[in-house]
């Protein structure tokens, strides 16, 4: 726990000798917002609160069956692993329990009291900007444990961890914090290993005392748990208390793709993922050959809340044999961490550790033919299916073109995916269609790097390729600013940023018919390039070279970059680097615009203030600020009342 939100606890008189005394904490500040949050608002679906007890007791099966690979003395004689669900009608509870890893009191209070191993806070602020339209948020990120308090008044957490000698009881009522203490001889007996959750339930929830309802809805959400769900209660023919299995305990990604259903696709990635919206894709298939394995994947259809986390962790599940391994086996490459679901190994063996599994060259196979497999899917759904696929575009493009500088070895399969925005219009094109279009004489693919596409198709370095109707790539997500510095080409056309170098587009024709002003030029050549040395002259602290310009039509300036040096783009993206980049530009001037034609025929100062405005007229296009604010409204204000005495 951090200082900031530290929790507090209070020590109360101890019990009796020889046990421990009882300690009482307040919640941490995020997760008394939400409970606050949970019991004063209305939900369409509380029965998601069991989906989310077994989905933990699961999970807590899943680590005990993994821890005991190399402890099998933590199973014991109980080596059936499974959850139980039963109801006291009397008592009006209902109680969750498995017989898995369990928790120790530090772990009690880690798990049940702060955030700090879950998405709460991200769920409380998506909840903040969402207003009064919590439930469709829970729907999004879930809300794991904390659901619990949708249908009870009190929860109840009895807990030992496997291998501990003792157990501990959890209590909240969801508002005043929680009270933990060392179990009492009786519930230390009733849990030997594991957790038993012990909701007491609010007058409007009393229908999740039947086991009919309760078997709904295990088949609806949970049916896909590999571990026995069973309901204890009592035979209506004999009254004898009988164990009743309510799923069908296999795991998903073990059955044919024909007997899985959709239903059951989405409510295994909602366990799996963490997600809560519908799979805009599912990979389910088994590999055989020199090494077997069983893949189920998901592409989600909305951007989970950690898909820009700076460790760029992947969530897909490592299993051997149906025994979970891990979720941090880097299965799938960072670029693709968006995806969630199984990988299950027939291969691998079951007492890897986590360290020699980026060595092992089983799982190294894995990862190749995992990969490749995804990103065949993920033309495929372009293939089959376009709107599905623009919105998994529009999601995840940014993350998959980070492919495109960290995967050389798939970078012709990624460019078969990538889609750009371009001046030629809204609609997402690609590189094919790019290439299909080239304008006769032209020999590359032109791009434009920026901040935003706003902002990036306002740049005057368009004017002269949209006079040529030449197609520009518009490029404004950070990553564009370094694969295209390592890309080759495609189809034999090389990458070109329009602001780096000289812009030789002169062999390409223009749209219209109209004759070339070369003429014109040539009669303006020596006044031309008198200006262009009083340029040199007056910024030879500012820019590298000052020359006339092939790409403007309508603006009078424009910066670019050196030939040598990063693109425009690449070179300010650096600048905001401390210590890096700050590479002067060139300043590109267009002989036929009005403003150059009156700034040749300026004479001394009024020439320097216009000049200065001039160049950073061309910062501003960029979408920076001028050099020094003050001085450009001090010029601006100079050139504007000088104008109005000569009138």
């Amino acid at each position: 726990m951090t200082k900031q939100n530290k929790t507090k606890e209070t020590d109360n008189k101890t019990t009796k000798a020889g046990k421990d005394a009882e300690s009482q904490f307040g919640f941490q500040a995020e997760v008394a917002r939400l409970l606050h949050m949970m019991v004063h608002s209305v939900y369409s679906e509380k029965e998601i609160f069991l989906r989310e007890l077994i989905s933990n007791s699961a999970d807590a099966c899943d680590k005990l069956r993994y821890e005991a690979v190399t402890k099998p003395e933590l199973l014991a004689d109980d080596t059936d692993l499974r959850i139980t669900i039963s109801a006291d009608n009397d008592a009006k509870t209902l109680t969750i329990a498995d017989n898995g890893i369990g928790m120790s009191r530090a772990e009690l209070i880690d798990h049940l009291g702060t955030i700090a191993r879950s998405g709460t806070k991200a769920f409380l602020d998506a909840a903040e900007k969402k207003g009064g339209d919590a439930p469709a948020v829970i729907g999004q990120f879930g809300v794991g444990f904390y659901s619990a308090f949708m249908v009870a008044d009190r929860v109840e957490v009895l807990s030992r961890k496997a291998g501990a000698k003792s157990a501990h009881v959890w209590l909240s009522d969801g508002i005043n914090g929680f009270n933990l203490a060392k179990a009492t001889k009786a519930q230390d007996e009733a849990v030997p290993r594991g957790t038993i959750v012990t909701l007491h339930l609010k007058d409007d929830a009393l229908d999740y005392l039947n086991e009919s309802e309760l078997a709904r809805i295990v088949r609806a959400y949970s049916d896909h748990i590999p571990f026995s769900i069973d309901f204890v209660g009592k035979s209506e023919e004999d009254g004898k208390t009988e164990r009743r299995q309510l799923n069908s305990a296999s795991a998903l990604w073990t059955r044919p793709k024909s007997d899985v259903t959709q239903d059951q696709y989405k409510e295994f990635y909602h366990h799996v993922g963490g997600l809560y919206d519908t799979p805009a894709l599912t990979i389910h298939y088994k590999a055989e050959g020199r090494h077997e394995y069983t893949v189920l994947l998901f592409v989600p259809t909305m951007p989970p809340f950690d898909l820009y986390d700076p460790s760029r962790s992947g969530r897909v599940r490592l299993y051997v044999r149906r025994v979970f391994i891990t979720d941090d086996a880097d299965i799938l490459p960072a670029y693709l961490r968006f995806i969630r679901g199984v990988v299950d190994s027939e291969d691998v063996p079951l007492n890897i550790s986590r360290e020699m599994l980026q060595n092992n060259p089983i799982v190294a196979a894995i990862r190749t033919g995992v990969t490749n497999r995804v990103l065949s899917e993920l033309k495929d759904l372009e293939k089959n299916d376009k709107v599905a696929f623009d919105g998994v575009w529009e999601n995840f493009g940014p993350v998959l073109k980070e492919g495109l500088y960290e995967d050389m070895e798939r970078r012709d399969t990624l460019f078969e995916i990538v889609r750009f925005r371009t001046s030629k219009g809204d609609d997402w094109r690609t590189l094919k269609d790019y290439v299909a279009d080239l304008r006769p004489n032209q020999t590359a693919i032109y791009f434009l790097t920026g901040d935003s596409s706003e902002q990036i198709a306002a740049s005057p370095q368009l004017e002269g390729f949209a006079a040529r109707g030449i197609e520009v790539l518009l490029l404004s997500d950070p990553v564009d600013n370094f694969w295209v510095t390592t890309a080759l080409g495609f189809d034999g056309k090389p990458f070109q940023s329009i602001t780096q170098g000289d812009a030789e587009i002169s062999a390409i024709p223009l749209l219209d018919d109209k004759e070339d002003e070369e003429d014109n030029k040539d009669k303006a050549a020596p006044e031309t390039a008198k200006l262009v040395e009083a340029l040199k002259t007056l910024f030879a602290e500012e820019v590298t070279d000052v020359r006339t310009s092939s790409r403007l039509v309508e603006s009078p300036a424009c910066l670019v970059a050196p030939a040598g040096g990063p693109d425009r783009g690449l070179g300010k993206f650096l600048e905001k680097q401390a210590g890096k980049g700050n590479v002067k530009p060139v300043l590109e001037i267009n002989p036929a615009h009005d403003l150059v034609k009156a700034l040749a025929k300026r004479k001394a100062g009024a020439f320097d203030d216009l000049a200065w405005l001039l160049l950073d007229q061309a910062r501003i296009l960029e979408g920076a600020l001028p050099e020094n604010p003050a001085k450009f409204a001090e010029r601006l204000n100079r050139l504007v009342l000088d104008g109005k005495k000569q009138n």
